[in-house]
């Protein structure tokens, strides 16, 4: 067994997450990574490299290549061939130099919003233009694909790329094989090839898998991977891009080289190899855990602030509460929280752009990272709740 209710001092460690806003009382559930150690075999394999002493630049071998194969084959059916992979430094520069190379200043990107929020700098930084085929909320709280909505979109002239993000940050959303096909087909018939930032494939919950792009049509996509997310090593910088194109595998290689991206870290590969050839239990061990932390959040709130509605968590360790009946815009509330609450939340404006007619996808959510010790968690949603129900 594996000790996740174990609270580790980051604070003054160097760490964006708790250190960005470096007040002693404030908690963080913001940005995206995990309050946990990584896992035992990790950081052995890291610690032998310490003590070889040599810090030089990485070769990338065989047993790097073999131990991706290895994993998407073991562990989710996926059959990827060497000549495939290309590595590079993280998965938002992957899906950057992805952007670079297939796509021309001035032709369009379609982004499935709300989105991870770095998908539209990655569009915006190659002069290219954001189609927005914004997702459909459900009575329940849960989001869906507008199909129709994507079939116009990708139907637009200038649309080049489709960006994907599977599972979904922040709706989490662990999209079916069917939803995916749907995707494909939409995509294929319209010449937009799908760019799939899969980073967090790995945080499913109770015995489900994500459907990787690649089983669904490895023709028409290119996919982004890491184990950073799955096993909090996002810091160690490491990334594989998956194409099995060659024209476009070519394109991306000289974007990866004209970009600068294409050296790693020698402890990100040594991460790499030892998550994904011995990391296995750890990672099952997480996601249960990581599952009755959300199962906790769930009840605060039914309890608590059941006039909020938590969005179903289907993959990620992020969630997405809405919070309209609070009459707060997002961006309010985050600064209430932060101001007061001394809890450190993301606005869901993060993740959309403003539309003048529609406004922003994700205006009227926040987004609470349960990846720390439970009772970090529940300090940090005790604070919410006394924020949110005093007198403003």
């Amino acid at each position: 067994m594996f000790n996740f209710d174990e609270p580790v001092l980051r604070r003054g460690s160097g760490c964006v997450k708790w250190d960005e806003e470096p007040a002693d009382d404030i908690i963080p559930l913001w940005v995206a990574d995990m309050d946990f150690k990584a896992a035992p075999v990790i950081r052995e394999a890291l610690q032998r490299r310490i003590e070889h002493g040599v810090f030089g630049y990485s070769h990338v071998g065989d047993d790097y290549y073999q131990a991706v194969i290895s994993w998407f084959k073991r562990r989710h059916g996926w059959d990827i061939q060497r000549q495939w992979i290309q590595y590079t430094t993280g998965v938002v520069p992957a899906i950057s130099v992805c952007v670079k190379a297939l796509t021309r200043p001035g032709d369009a990107v379609i982004l499935q919003t709300p989105v991870y929020n770095c998908f539209f700098s990655s569009v915006r930084n190659n002069g290219s233009e954001t189609l927005e085929n914004r997702l459909i909320c459900r009575d329940d709280g849960s989001f869906v694909i507008d199909f129709d909505d994507l079939e116009q979109k990708a139907a637009n002239p200038k649309a080049r790329l489709l960006v994907l993000c599977n599972p979904h940050n922040p709706v989490g959303r662990r999209w079916t094989r069917e939803e995916l096909q749907r995707v494909a087909d939409i995509c294929r018939n319209n010449g937009v090839i799908v760019i799939s930032d899969e980073i967090h494939n790995e945080l499913t919950y109770n015995g489900q898998r994500y459907t990787p792009f690649g089983t669904i049509d490895m023709d028409n996509a290119v996919i982004c991977t890491s184990p950073s997310k799955s096993f909090n090593t996002a810091g160690l910088q490491i990334a594989n891009i998956i194409c099995n194109n060659a024209e476009r595998q070519s394109k991306i290689d000289r974007a990866i080289n004209d970009n600068e991206v294409c050296d790693v870290n020698p402890f990100g590969v040594v991460a790499l190899m030892a998550a994904y050839n011995d990391s296995e239990a750890w990672l099952d061990q997480l996601c249960q855990y990581l599952w009755q932390n959300y199962q906790t959040l769930l009840r605060f709130f039914s309890d608590n602030l059941p006039q909020l509605k938590v969005t179903p968590l289907e993959a990620t360790y992020l969630v997405w509460v809405n919070i309209t009946p609070l009459g707060l815009s997002c961006n309010e509330l985050c600064q209430q929280l932060l101001q007061k609450a001394r809890v450190h939340v993301n606005p869901g404006t993060m993740y959309g752009t403003d539309d003048p007619v529609m406004g922003n996808a994700g205006e009227g959510y926040i987004r609470i990272n349960i990846a720390s010790p439970r009772s970090q968690l529940m300090e940090g949603l005790r604070r919410i709740y006394n924020s949110v129900n005093v007198k403003r």
